[in-house]
């Protein structure tokens, strides 16, 4: 029985087997929803061959959507028209895994359920005591506290889950600068940053080399390449200088004083949810390809437990498709019970 799992995002599309193969794909579906179905036809003809496949979402909060249960009806109609009505199972935030039928019923259950089945799998490596997932993506940062294996978070909802800490909207792609922080150095100098969507960490971090440049790939502020000398100057604008007042040293200078920022947003969170927890963590399992701030976090909150890797342990393209991963595995585990 071959399960191919579909992580459908706002702004990304990922695939994975549970077998090795995981592919991210880039879809901005506020903008492009009436391609989704073609988009996923044409990215389900180029994985590996399945018979049956399992979603999950957060795309519904979309605003091309009136309402995230609209956005969870469209998701799974494109779904359906997709891929002709294959045998689909869909994942809910309570555990259960349903038909679309069941889903569209209850689409505040099917809603931004993805980080639940990655904390159910993630779970699996901390079977026993207290643990926490932290998991940094292109968009959020998820913080889930675990106990005995089991995701234990306070609230289910994206709303109740930024109110506990459990959810911060940030990411080491699409976060708007002057969302992470207000001032940034300058020249050996706290500059106020402009509040504009001049760049976002994706330039913060192709600055500090921790993601690779992609010449071909124009999703950054400004519609120019993902490459580095564009990252400058985007970045110059938040200080609202240009090329002849801010250079490579200027740039990461800023880029560096932001990444901090960034960094000391998570920790907060993160000692936020582990203050609710019967005990502290014993293991601190991390994951997505923002998993280098989300290690820097860490180490700020001085959370000194041992860490478990998801880049390590299973390549940094499956731990970028980790949700996707971790739901081919349990809904091709379940289908053979």
């Amino acid at each position: 029985m071959r399960w191919l799992a579909i992580d459908i995002g706002g702004a990304n599309l990922k695939l994975a087997d549970g077998l090795g193969f995981a592919e991210s794909f880039a879809f901005p579906l506020w903008k492009d929803s009436a391609r989704l179905a073609q988009h996923l036809r044409t990215l389900i003809s180029q994985a590996p061959a399945s018979d049956h496949l399992a979603v999950t979402m957060t795309g519904e909060l979309a605003d091309c959507f009136a309402t995230k249960a609209d956005g969870v009806r469209f998701i799974l109609n494109a779904v359906s028209e997709g891929t002709d009505n294959r045998h689909t199972r869909v994942y809910l935030v309570d555990g259960r895994i349903v038909s679309p039928q069941v889903a569209i019923t209850v689409p505040k259950l099917a809603a931004a359920s993805n980080w639940h089945v990655l904390a159910r799998w993630a779970g699996r490596k901390a079977p026993s005591g207290s643990a926490l997932l932290v998991d940094v993506g292109s968009t959020t940062c998820d913080i889930v506290p675990l106990v005995d294996g089991v995701p234990a978070a306070v609230g289910t909802t994206d709303t109740q889950r930024l109110l506990s800490g459990s959810l911060v909207y940030t990411g080491v792609e699409r976060s708007p600068v002057c969302a992470v922080a207000q001032s940034a150095v300058y020249r050996g100098s706290k500059c106020p940053l402009t509040q504009e969507l001049f760049a976002t960490t994706r330039d913060v971090y192709l600055l500090l080399e921790k993601l690779p440049e992609d010449a071909v790939d124009l999703n950054t502020a400004d519609g120019r390449p993902a490459t580095r000398s564009f990252a400058r100057n985007r970045l110059a604008r938040m200080v609202a200088a240009d090329s002849e007042e801010f250079n490579h040293r200027d740039a990461v200078e800023l880029a560096q004083s932001i990444a901090e920022s960034q960094s000391v947003m998570i920790a907060r969170s993160i000692l936020k949810v582990v203050s609710t927890m019967s005990a502290p963590p014993e293991k601190i399992i991390v994951s997505g390809h923002g998993d280098f701030l989300a290690r820097q976090a860490i180490h700020l909150a001085n959370l000194t437990a041992p860490q478990i890797s998801l880049t390590e342990e299973l390549t940094p393209r499956v731990s970028r498709c980790a949700t996707a991963h971790a739901l081919a595995i349990i809904t091709r585990e379940l289908s053979m019970k």
